[in-house]
């Protein structure tokens, strides 16, 4: 296995942690990591959101461990240290929404070349929720499920939602896809303002622990989406909401402050899942895994439970 840069300095997590280049059916290098638990009751594979990246999660893979799991996960094509897939490595972008599910096989080839013990288990964040979600109707082989502000819709007043299937449409059809979404540019989320104005979590020192990240770290960095993406990802959602719940369990968990994704898709969706459970946080925004202590301590205590003994 080929060692990749990992940035432990900034992770905060389990010890052991480590990275691995990875490539892809298709051809696309990829970015793995992993963190061990000694004597752990199984692996949680953990599909993250749009713009993040492995050492984001050290925080969680620390909580994931203290109750017996290991964690594996990965950079998503187009971000992270992953292959960005543009000549402005800053613009968010994918050729095709399927063409994650090639990462999902190498991230799950790569678990089991490492021995990570089985069984595995699904915790899949925002952009993470709808590949975590394809992957289910596709077979992923997980014993558990959960998800954190899956990214089953994305949230648009009533008037943009027309705008934006137009013109991400209309830039597919005319080749100017590779243009940023309108409103977006390179400049990366966590740095566009004060924590007061933040839209990912309630807690200062977790906003803090993320901006310090890529401070440190740039080449994590990533900024916002190309009208390609855009376009590729509206497709997607729509395509998983004519479809019927998979025939498992699952948990989803939903800040009641949710601003970013698409959250009556997320009610609608759940209502209908025989053996799903939505679970609100009361005050939670977007990053609900990286809330106020409180909050972590019971939605990892809660994904404990879900993935059982």
């Amino acid at each position: 296995m080929d060692p990749a840069p990992f940035h432990a300095d900034v992770a905060d997590g389990p010890d052991g942690g480590g990275a691995h280049w990875i490539v892809t059916r298709d051809g696309v290098r990829l970015r793995a990591g992993h963190w061990p638990c000694p004597g752990a009751r199984g692996t949680v594979l953990l599909f993250t959101g749009r713009t993040e990246y492995i050492e984001k999660y050290g925080r969680a893979a620390r909580a994931l461990a203290e109750r017996g799991f290991a964690t594996a996960t990965l950079d998503w094509r187009g971000q992270g240290l992953s292959a960005r897939l543009r000549d402005d490595p800053l613009i968010g972008h994918v050729r095709r929404f399927a063409d994650y599910q090639h990462d999902v096989a190498a991230l799950l080839a790569h678990a089991r070349t490492l021995g990570l013990p089985e069984p595995f288990h699904l915790l899949a964040h925002s952009m993470g929720g709808a590949i975590g979600l394809r992957a289910l109707y596709e077979g992923l082989p997980v014993k558990g499920a959960a998800f954190s502000a899956p990214m089953w819709g994305i949230q648009l007043s009533a008037s943009l939602r027309p705008l934006a299937w137009g013109l991400s449409t209309l830039a597919r059809q005319l080749r100017f896809g590779h243009l940023y979404a309108p409103g977006q540019s390179g400049e990366p989320f966590l740095l566009r303002g004060a924590f007061e104005l933040n839209t990912l979590t309630s807690d200062e020192e977790m906003f803090l622990y993320m901006q310090r990240q890529i401070q440190q770290h740039p080449d994590l960095a990533l900024g916002g989406p190309s009208l390609h993406w855009l376009n590729e990802a509206l497709g997607e959602t729509r395509r998983l909401a004519a479809r019927p719940a998979p025939s498992r369990p699952c948990v989803t968990f939903l800040g009641t402050d949710e601003t970013i994704v698409d959250t009556a898709r997320i009610r609608a969706r759940m209502a209908g899942w025989s053996g799903g459970e939505l679970v609100s946080i009361e005050g939670g925004r977007h990053e609900v895994l990286m809330e106020t202590p409180r909050h972590r301590r019971a939605v990892f205590d809660r994904l404990a439970e879900e993935f059982g003994p």
